[in-house]
């Protein structure tokens, strides 16, 4: 199922998505619970992939929104926008196609993107890399 979805994207997307899912793999490295990537290809022309974690306290958030910093501009990708890293229970990371929710417990469950988003997608991130890997293993 992911391979149709898949040729559906445009190589600008499929880069995209490739990079959400590094995203989630660092949130997940660093203990990030429940991680997920959401396609919002066809919802919404503002970005393409949500990327929500959740941290179990104000340290490790911050880390998980420092390291996929640190990904991103390795990656030539910008911060176009970032909220609440000082001071709040949710920090958001704009990459203009990803978005990066870093929350914790209890406003994940109170702000729930996932119900509010129930129409988007949901990626199978861990597959996508290994596909991506092995394509490239492939060209090698």
């Amino acid at each position: 199922m992911i391979e149709q979805v898949q040729t559906q994207r445009t190589a600008e997307q499929q880069q995209s998505l490739i990079q959400a899912c590094r995203c989630a793999r660092i949130c997940e490295d660093l203990r990030g619970r429940d991680t997920l990537v959401l396609e919002m290809i066809g919802i919404t022309p503002i970005f393409d992939y949500f990327v929500i974690t959740t941290g179990t306290n104000r340290r490790q958030m911050h880390a998980l929104s420092d390291e996929v910093s640190k990904l991103q501009r390795t990656s030539g990708t910008a911060k176009r926008g970032s909220e609440g890293y000082d001071e709040s229970t949710w920090i958001v990371q704009d990459y203009g196609d990803i978005i990066l929710h870093v929350f914790t417990e209890e406003s994940r469950e109170m702000y729930d993107l996932e119900s509010l988003w129930a129409d988007a997608k949901r990626i199978d991130w861990q597959s996508v890399l290994e596909e991506s890997s092995s394509e490239n293993c492939a060209v090698e």
